[in-house]
């Protein structure tokens, strides 16, 4: 009898160690997807979605601009499968365009922006601003510039509301109870993938990983002729097609055959002449 009870004291403890062990599991996992306080967020231009840490997206309602999901037919990298839809859809609009989301309480938040570029193939042909409660937030933002073609890329604007104000970097203006993020056209319309907004500081946003080399090495050819566009043709001129002839290699073997049959002719006529 007291041998049985020692078994069932050794099974007691290993059932106690496997879940001391799925409990520090599970703490790690909570601390490394824990977010901050999300206040805001939509899936812009597609239908609500909840990402893997927990941030549920509402379907967006906005009526300025155009609804895409033209992204779908893309495999956007730099985030899981799940999450694609949030860079898949979109909304753009042919002039400026904005989301007016309302925040009661003061304190320290992040504006996270989300993008991918899905429809052109380089740099500079959609570049436009983005202004936080008329304060210019992001200038000339190039996504195709910045990681490529169907890559992920995310911009977080930290912010701080307090009696009536607000402070985006080191610029100060009043705050009416609502923030307004407008998306102001450049070179071409506009764009937005998704939006949230957290109570918190950086270090509370969940961020993208890094760009991985494959990427990085698309993207920086095209950063080599930055500013000298006008040099592509001439460089595209001088490695395309076989190599030139040199002509002044040719007109060499050509004077010197008249040269060659004047001595053929004078040499025999010299000889003879000697003999008369």
């Amino acid at each position: 009898m007291s041998q049985f009870s020692s078994m069932e004291f050794v099974s007691v403890i290993n059932i106690l160690s496997c879940f001391c062990a799925l409990s520090i599991l599970f703490l790690l996992a909570n601390e490394i997807t824990a977010t901050g306080e999300v206040v805001f967020a939509v899936n812009c231009g597609g239908p609500d979605h909840t990402d893997l840490n927990g941030v549920h997206y509402q379907a967006d309602k906005l009526s300025i601009g155009t609804a895409s999901d033209f992204g779908r037919q893309l495999v956007i990298s730099r985030v899981p499968p799940l999450d694609q839809t949030l860079y898949q859809t979109e909304r753009y609009h042919l002039s400026n365009f904005a989301y007016d989301i309302p925040i009661k309480e003061d304190g320290d938040y992040v504006l996270v922006l989300k993008f991918s570029e899905v429809y052109f193939q380089g740099p500079k042909l959609k570049v436009f601003d983005v202004h936080v409660n008329n304060i210019l937030a992001v200038k000339q933002l190039d996504i195709y510039d910045k990681v490529g073609k169907g890559v992920a890329h995310d911009e977080y604007i930290p912010f701080t509301i307090n009696k009536g104000q607000i402070l985006v970097e080191t610029h100060l203006t009043r705050f009416p109870g609502n923030l307004h993020v407008e998306f102001v056209k450049g070179y071409d319309n506009p764009k937005i993938n998704a939006i949230v907004v957290m109570k918190g500081n950086l270090e509370d946003v969940p961020k993208l990983p890094p760009l991985q080399g494959v990427h990085q090495d698309d993207h920086d050819e095209p950063d080599e002729d930055e500013g000298k566009s006008e040099d592509k043709p001439e460089r595209v001129r001088k490695t395309s097609g076989p190599k030139a002839i040199d002509p002044y290699a040719s007109d060499e073997s050509s004077l010197l055959l008249p040269v060659l049959i004047a001595l053929g002719v004078f040499i025999p006529t010299l000889f003879c002449l000697c003999k008369l």
